[in-house]
C-alpha cells in the first residue's frame, strides 16, 4: 500500500524553452471520483484515458483493493472488478487523501454504514469536512468521529431529502450525488458546484443506471435506484495540466502543440491569457501555443466557469514574468499564497494585503532551494525554475506527482531541463 513518501524527492530545474508536442492526461480530480464511484456497484468498471502514474490515484487504487476490488492497471487504463462486497469499516494504514470522504459516502449508501480514516490531501486553510457530514445527515445517516476515523451509519438505508449546501463545494456536491444514487426516493441538491469533474461523474453514473437531472448551478435532482451496473467510461482531460503547458509555453517563449485540450472547460482562463499576451490558436482538439509576452493580470478565483483555486498559482508565475503589478484574490481558500514565500526565495517581489496577493513582476528570478508545500505550489515553482537564472531545486517533488501524470517525462520531451536529484531528509 502507498505510504507517505520516505525521503523527499527533489526536482532540479534549469532554464529551458518548451517546444514540441504533449498530450493531456485524464483529470486527477475526475479520476479519483470515478474510482470512488466504483464502490457503488458489484459489476465491472473500466476507465480509459486514466492517469495511472498519479500518486493520489495509486493511493485510491490501494484503498479499493483493501475494500475487496480487483484492480488491473495498464498505461492509460484501469479495470475494476469485485472479489467481495466492501466492508463497512475501512481500516487503512496508508496515506489518507481527501477522496476518503467520498469512500465514506459510497460505503454508507451501499452497505448502510461506513468508517474511513480522516481525510488528508493538500492543507489549504481550514478544509474541514462539515459539509460532507451535513450531506450524510440530511440523507438520514448518523455521523460521528471515533479516534482517527469518521463514521456513519444508516441501518435502514439512506433516504432522499432536500440537501441545501451553504456554499458551492465540489466535494460535498460529489458526495451528495454518490450517496443519493442509492438512496430511497428523490434527493434535490441545492447550490451545487457544477464543474467539468462533476459532470464527468454524473455521466458515468448515468451509464451505470443512475437517474440524475442537472439543472445548472441551481440544483441537481437524483432519483435513487435499487442498484447500479458496471460501465465503460473515458476520463475527461485535466484542465489544470492543460493550462500548465500553455503558461509554460508563454513564459519560456516556447512553441507547444497541446493535444486533447479541453477548450470548453477553460473558456474564462483562456480569455484572461489571450488578453494578457499569450499567443495561441485552436486546431481541432489541439491548442497551438506560440509563446507570447506576459502582461500583468488581475484575477479572482470563483466557481466554474471562472478561474478555480487550483489555477491561481499558475497565474502568479505568469504575473511574475510580466512587467507591472499582478493582483490575485482567492475567494475559495483565502490566503492560499504560501507558495509566494517560496517564490520570494527566488527573488519574487510580492506582498499579501488582506486576502490579496500583489506581485511586482518583471524582475529576473534566480534559482534557489525551495519546497513544494502542496501540489499546485509545486508546479508553480517548477515553472518559475524554467525562467530563473541557475538551478532551482524543488523539494517534496512527490507533491507534483500526486496530480501530474508522467510529469517529468512530458517536461523532458518538451525540452524542459528537469531531473530527479535524489532526496532530502
Amino acid at each position: 500500500m502507498s505510504k507517505n513518501p520516505v525521503g523527499c524527492e527533489i526536482y532540479a530545474v534549469r532554464p529551458s524553452r518548451l517546444s514540441g508536442h504533449v498530450r493531456i492526461s485524464g483529470a486527477k480530480n475526475s479520476a479519483l471520483r470515478l474510482l470512488a464511484a466504483s464502490l457503488l456497484t458489484p459489476e465491472s468498471i473500466q476507465l480509459s484515458n486514466y492517469p495511472d502514474t498519479l500518486l493520489d490515484a495509486q493511493v485510491q487504487v490501494d484503498m479499493l483493493r483493501a475494500l475487496g476490488k480487483r484492480c488491473e492497471v495498464s498505461e492509460g487504463r484501469i479495470s475494476i472488478c469485485e472479489d467481495r462486497k466492501p466492508p463497512s469499516r475501512f481500516e487503512y494504514a496508508g496515506r489518507s487523501i481527501r477522496n476518503t470522504l467520498l469512500v465514506l459516502g459510497a460505503l454508507t449508501a451501499r452497505t448502510g454504514a461506513g468508517a474511513v480514516p480522516l481525510p488528508g490531501g493538500c492543507k489549504l486553510g481550514e478544509r474541514k469536512y462539515d459539509l460532507h457530514v451535513q450531506v450524510l445527515e440530511n440523507l438520514g445517516a448518523r455521523v460521528w468521529e471515533e479516534g482517527n476515523l469518521l463514521c456513519a451509519e444508516a441501518p435502514q438505508g439512506l433516504r432522499g431529502a432536500e440537501v441545501r449546501l451553504p456554499l458551492r463545494s465540489t466535494g460535498a456536491t460529489e458526495n451528495a450525488i454518490l450517496a443519493a444514487s442509492l438512496a430511497r426516493g428523490t434527493t434535490r441538491i441545492w447550490n451545487p458546484h457544477i464543474r467539468p469533474e462533476i459532470l464527468d461523474l454524473v455521466a458515468m453514473l448515468e451509464t451505470m443506471g443512475a437517474k440524475i437531472e442537472v439543472r445548472g448551478q441551481e440544483s441537481i435532482i437524483v432519483h435513487g435506484v435499487d442498484g447500479l451496473a458496471g460501465a465503460r467510461h473515458r476520463v475527461i482531460p485535466d484542465n489544470v495540466e492543460a493550462l500548465t503547458w500553455l503558461i509554460g509555453s508563454v513564459i519560456t517563449g516556447g512553441d507547444v502543440e497541446i493535444e486533447g485540450f479541453p477548450f470548453d472547460h477553460l473558456e474564462v482562463p483562456l480569455i484572461y491569457l489571450r488578453e494578457s499576451g499569450a499567443n495561441f490558436y485552436r486546431s481541432g482538439e489541439r491548442l497551438i501555443a506560440r509563446g507570447g509576452r506576459p502582461y500583468p493580470v488581475d484575477i479572482s478565483t470563483g466557481p466554474y466557469p471562472g478561474i478555480n483555486s487550483d489555477m491561481q498559482p499558475l497565474f502568479a508565475v505568469y504575473g511574475a514574468c510580466a512587467e507591472g503589478q499582478t493582483r490575485i484574490v482567492d475567494l475559495r481558500f483565502p490566503g492560499r499564497y504560501g507558495y509566494a514565500e517560496e517564490l520570494g526565495k527566488m527573488g519574487l517581489e510580492f506582498q499579501v494585503v488582506g486576502d490579496m496577493l500583489q506581485i511586482s513582476g518583471g524582475r529576473r528570478l534566480k534559482g534557489s532551494d525551495v519546497a513544494a508545500l502542496d501540489l499546485r505550489a509545486g508546479i508553480a515553482l517548477v515553472l518559475a525554475g524554467l525562467v530563473a537564472e541557475g538551478t532551482t531545486r524543488v523539494a517534496d517533488a512527490w507533491q507534483i506527482e500526486r496530480g501530474y501524470d508522467r510529469f517529468a517525462e512530458k517536461m523532458q520531451a518538451l525540452g524542459g531541463k528537469i531531473e530527479k536529484a535524489g532526496t532530502s531528509s
